[in-house]
């Protein structure tokens, strides 16, 4: 019986294969594992002061000057690549929808650059959303994110939130 650790490595492999990068040799030393766990505390940190603390002056610490939302179904701006202005305009239009939006981590898996998450995100819907009045109601949504890194900097992710989720907790049933 495979145990989950060697099921994820299997994979690892074989996804660096299929992207045509030779896999390191792996130690928990290495420099691809300094280099992980740096980048996880770079992601927790940017959480904090960029996502709940809503800190923009932060944005530039941790967020290359080039940042692509690769896949994210439920954001405008999938498939761009923002600069630091578009990424902060990008925040702004979300926290006017939920001025008190929180993620909360729950899982953080780091390999090399990128950084897989799955989060708890909460918040209060005081502004419009997608064209819609303001509900006054409190959301609570799960989702999965990969960070992509770039040194140290995160340039990019690639994300799944159910956004049916969170219009079902704000009323908007009929409108899925």
């Amino acid at each position: 019986m495979l145990h989950a650790k060697s099921i994820r490595k299997e994979t690892i492999l074989h996804l660096k294969k299929i992207c045509h990068e030779e896999p390191s040799p792996q130690t928990d030393n290495s420099k691809e594992s300094i280099a992980a766990r740096k980048n996880e505390s770079i992601l927790r940190a940017f959480f904090q002061k960029v996502w709940n603390e809503k800190d923009f002056d932060s944005i530039v610490n941790y967020v290359a000057p080039y940042y692509t939302i690769h896949i994210d179904s439920s954001d405008p701006w999938e498939g761009k690549t923002l600069n630091y202005l578009e990424f902060a305009m990008r925040l702004d239009y979300t926290f006017d929808s939920f001025p008190d939006m929180y993620f909360e981590i729950q899982t953080l898996i780091a390999d090399g650059n990128y950084v897989a998450i799955t989060w708890i995100m909460t918040g209060t819907n005081t502004g419009e959303i997608a064209g819609f009045s303001p509900t006054n109601k409190t959301i609570k949504a799960n989702g999965f994110t990969i960070y992509h890194f770039n040194g140290s900097q995160i340039c990019g992710h690639t994300q799944v939130c159910n956004k049916s989720t969170i219009m079902k907790q704000l009323g908007f049933h009929h409108n899925i």
